[in-house]
């Protein structure tokens, strides 16, 4: 599965959603639902605020999703803006170009918290892209 959503706050519960509902096929728990959807919104997000410079209906964000035959969700959230300097630098707690903001600099800890495995791609001035995992089943909580 692959969308394109403007880079826009307002959109980002929306791309939680539909992976939450992507997801549904597997039969997840409610803690992995709740997980899912908190990655996701967090890894959208990230793209809105530090992607681009405005939340101009042309600047996009790719989503893209996938269940292998282990049970294993694959997320990616791509921009295509201004990409992370430093990538290791800014996967650290509370680092952040943005001080000020609530929940500023949390944003890869919280999709490394909920997901099993996060990887972050960037080039500067092309973009970013955050690849997360999670195995579907893996909670005990029914």
């Amino acid at each position: 599965m692959k969308m394109y959503i403007p880079a826009r706050g307002k959109n980002e519960s929306f791309a939680r959603n539909v992976i939450a509902g992507f997801a549904v096929d597997c039969s997840p728990t409610v803690g992995e639902i709740g997980d899912i959807k908190t990655a996701v919104s967090e890894a959208v997000t990230n793209a809105v605020v530090h992607a681009y410079d405005s939340e101009d209906e042309r600047n996009l964000i790719e989503i893209a999703a996938d269940i292998d035959e282990d049970s294993v969700l694959t997320v990616s959230v791509r921009d295509f803006g201004r990409g992370i300097e430093d990538v290791e630098l800014a996967r650290q707690p509370f680092f952040t170009t943005k001080p000020g903001e609530e929940r500023s600099g949390m944003g890869f800890t919280m999709i490394e918290t909920f997901m099993d495995e996060m990887d972050v791609v960037s080039e500067p001035g092309k973009g970013t892209t955050v690849t997360m995992k999670k195995r579907i089943g893996g909670d005990a909580e029914r």
